[in-house]
């Protein structure tokens, strides 16, 4: 009889802790704060990223800007330029990337007959660009394509390609100023 008494004490005692367990709420901000902490990190570093996105995307449209002006007045071709020192100067004007760029950034520089022919290109292979700057009164049409690595988990999903890389791109089309009276034959259909 004894042993029944002293058992039911023991379960008495065991529910008392249970029902002050239920009651505590201690810890009940860092348990909220756990589940609520991972999505806003996520959220956190997503935007961040998008912010970068929108930099380099901004980045790349202000360096093509700049650096497709010495096509459009001549001064590359006139001075011997190749598609190697044009793409050193585009990745010069987005020197804030750091080494990155020259591996990333893919340029297409060519000639088109007439500015309805703008519409309709194929995106080009990095191995498979052209570089045509044209001549006086040349209609020029300049791509640059920036290969971005996406890390938030959930934008690679939304915003990557199968590779895990965001490509930005840009595009500008332009007349060639007549800096001089030689024709220059187009180079790249």
């Amino acid at each position: 009889m004894a042993d029944r008494a002293r058992h039911h004490r023991q379960l008495l005692a065991r529910l008392g802790l249970l029902r002050r367990f239920a009651r505590a709420d201690d810890g009940a901000t860092a348990i909220e704060f756990a589940l609520v902490a991972i999505p806003f990190l996520i959220l956190v570093f997503a935007i961040i990223e998008l912010g970068f996105i929108f930099l380099v995307s901004m980045g790349l449209e202000n360096a093509l800007m700049v650096v497709d002006r010495t096509i459009r007045t001549g001064e590359l071709q006139t001075n011997g330029g190749d598609a190697a020192s044009f793409k050193q100067a585009v990745c010069g004007e987005m020197s804030w990337l750091g080494g990155s760029c020259s591996s990333s950034l893919t340029l297409d520089v060519r000639v088109l007959p007439s500015f309805t022919q703008t519409s309709g290109l194929p995106t080009p292979n990095p191995t498979n660009t052209c570089f045509d700057p044209g001549g006086p009164g040349s209609i020029v049409l300049v791509r640059g394509y920036y290969k971005w690595p996406v890390i938030t988990p959930l934008l690679q999903e939304a915003l990557a390609g199968p590779s895990g890389n965001r490509q930005i791109s840009f595009a500008a089309v332009f007349t060639n100023e007549p800096y001089s009276q030689t024709l220059v034959p187009i180079k790249c259909q």
